[in-house]
């Protein structure tokens, strides 16, 4: 009986991570249709690159968060370097998260959160597309983990070994 009691014991102190999402909403958008500016022809296939950069800082009411997940998606034409169009978006979500520890907050932030949002910011990037001229453009699905654990390991390259003093 003891037993059991000390196994339901961790299980009462560790609670399952909370998350809620407060809002979210376009931070910045710039969105330019070189095409049609230099009057190129519309029979033109497409061939679209799509930078991703994430981002995540404490608000300053408690337990408050935020994500943004900027995108720069540049459409070229594939039988030459003309560019179609540019779509620079700066999304942002804004999180209460709780019974997350310390370290595990950040991969939290960069991975859990833009994961609940890409799917509003999909719907935006089609719209926005769509009503610029273009075919509705529907994003690929992201792997955030992968997309952290890249940037993980740059830093790590990154970072000078320490001289012996």
């Amino acid at each position: 009986m003891a037993d059991d009691q000390a196994a339901a014991q961790p299980q009462g102190q560790q609670q399952a991570p909370q998350m809620r999402v407060l809002g979210q909403f376009i931070r910045d958008m710039s969105f330019e249709n070189i095409m049609a500016q230099k009057g190129a022809p519309a029979d033109v296939t497409p061939d679209v690159q799509v930078q991703v950069n994430l981002d995540a800082k404490k608000r300053a009411t408690e337990n408050q968060y935020e994500t943004a997940i900027k995108l720069k998606v540049t459409s070229k034409a594939k039988d030459g370097d003309a560019t179609l169009f540019v779509l620079e978006i700066d999304y942002v979500g804004i999180f209460s998260i709780e019974q997350v520890p310390e370290d595990q907050l950040h991969p939290f932030l960069l991975i859990e959160c833009p994961r609940m949002i890409f799917p509003f910011l999909r719907r935006v990037v089609s719209d926005i597309t769509r009503d610029g001229g273009f075919p509705p453009l529907n994003l690929e699905n992201i792997d955030f983990l992968s997309l952290y654990r890249n940037e993980i390991a740059r830093r790590q390259s990154e970072t000078p070994p320490k001289a012996d003093a």
